[in-house]
């Protein structure tokens, strides 16, 4: 039960820190890139600062309830989750994954919730990739990372605890 509620304090501090810089960057390139763009590497990479009304690759354009409402659904399901899992550490992966899409769920969130959009700065001009955040950064290398761990790392009764009820878990504590 101990290790339940530094589990919970952690991970609270862990998304606050993350959304912080996440909303810091944002603020940064508000104040500095609006005049026009900042060229790290020349062809290659730049600060750019955009306003994405969409998601990911511009989809779903001007669709803001749609964003907040899912985004509420998607934290309630890592929370869920969140809670699901035992504070091991062979879980500590997990645990990270599930703080890291929060925190860059949260970050956009927060964009959309006040801005209406989302600030995004971050543009790879070699591959004309789409303009991208941090926040975003959080989320697709979560993904991938939670990806490579169910191939990879994870067996299917490392994961048993999903298929209990929270009053299974009490009795085995």
């Amino acid at each position: 039960m101990k290790n339940q509620g530094k589990k919970y304090g952690l991970g609270a501090l862990a998304v606050a820190l993350l959304v912080w810089f996440d909303q810091w960057t944002k603020q940064l390139a508000q104040e500095h890139l609006t005049a026009g763009p900042h060229v790290i590497w020349d062809g290659v990479f730049e600060l750019r600062y955009s306003i994405n009304k969409g998601a990911a690759f511009g989809i779903l354009q001007n669709q803001r309830i749609f964003f907040i409402i899912s985004t509420c659904l998607v934290l309630a399901a890592i929370l869920y989750c969140y809670h699901k899992i035992p504070a091991t550490k062979k879980n500590l992966p997990l645990l990270a994954m599930c703080v890291s899409v929060t925190a860059g769920a949260l970050g956009n969130f927060i964009d959309r919730l006040y801005l209406e959009y989302v600030i995004d700065f971050l543009y790879f001009k070699l591959i004309n990739f789409p303009i991208f955040n941090v926040a975003d950064i959080y989320i697709t290398v979560s993904c991938f990372v939670f990806m490579f761990l169910m191939f990879f790392f994870y067996k299917e009764e490392d994961l048993e605890f999903f298929g209990k009820n929270d009053k299974q878990e009490s009795n085995a504590e």
